[in-house]
C-alpha cells in the first residue's frame, strides 16, 4: 500500500513537448515575415526613389529573409527553452517586434528616416540577443550572426536611401 503513494517520476521530456513549440516558432517568425512582407510591399514609391549601387535586385529579399527568419525562430525557441522570461527571451522579443516594424515604417508609411532609427535600434537588439547567448547556447549566438550581418547591410542601404532621397 505504501508504495502505491509514491509518486512516479515525471515523464522524460517528450520529443513532441519540444517540437509543438519550435513550430509555434515557426509559424510566428516565419509566418509572420511573410504576412508584413505581403502587405506592406515596395511598390512604385519604392521603384522610383534613387538607390545607391549597392542595392541588391529586388528578388534576393524574400529568400534571405526566408532562411534569417528560420533561424530567428530556432534562436527564440532555443532562449525560450532556457529561460521563458529571461533577459535573451525578452531581448528576442524586442528584435522581432523591432523586425516586424520596419517594412511598414519604410514602405507604408514612406518614413526613411525614422525607418532607420528602427532599424538601427533592432541591430542593437540583434547583436545584445547574440552577445547575451554566446556564454549560455553558442548555437542560438551563431544563428543570429547572419541575421546581424544583414541587418548591418540594410542599415547601410536604409542610411544611403535617405541621404540620396
Amino acid at each position: 500500500m505504501a508504495n502505491m503513494l509514491v509518486q512516479p517520476h515525471p515523464p522524460k521530456d517528450r520529443p513532441l513537448t519540444r517540437i509543438f513549440p519550435l513550430l509555434g516558432f515557426l509559424i510566428l517568425v516565419v509566418g509572420g515575415g511573410l504576412l508584413i512582407g505581403a502587405t506592406n510591399l515596395p511598390g512604385e514609391w519604392y521603384a522610383n526613389l534613387a538607390k545607391p549601387s549597392f542595392n541588391p535586385p529586388n528578388w534576393i529579399f524574400g529568400p534571405v529573409w526566408t532562411v534569417l527568419y528560420v533561424f530567428i525562430a530556432i534562436a527564440g525557441w532555443r532562449a525560450w527553452q532556457r529561460d521563458p522570461q529571461g533577459p535573451a527571451t525578452f531581448l528576442w522579443l524586442v528584435q522581432l517586434l523591432l523586425n516586424f516594424a520596419w517594412s511598414p515604417v519604410f514602405f507604408s508609411f514612406q518614413q526613411i528616416g525614422l525607418a532607420l532609427v528602427v532599424i538601427l535600434c533592432l541591430l542593437g537588439t540583434v547583436i545584445a540577443f547574440t552577445v547575451r547567448q554566446w556564454p549560455h547556447d553558442r548555437t542560438a549566438a551563431l544563428l543570429f550572426v547572419p541575421y546581424a550581418a544583414w541587418v548591418a547591410f540594410a542599415s547601410v542601404l536604409n542610411a544611403a536611401i535617405l541621404m540620396l532621397n
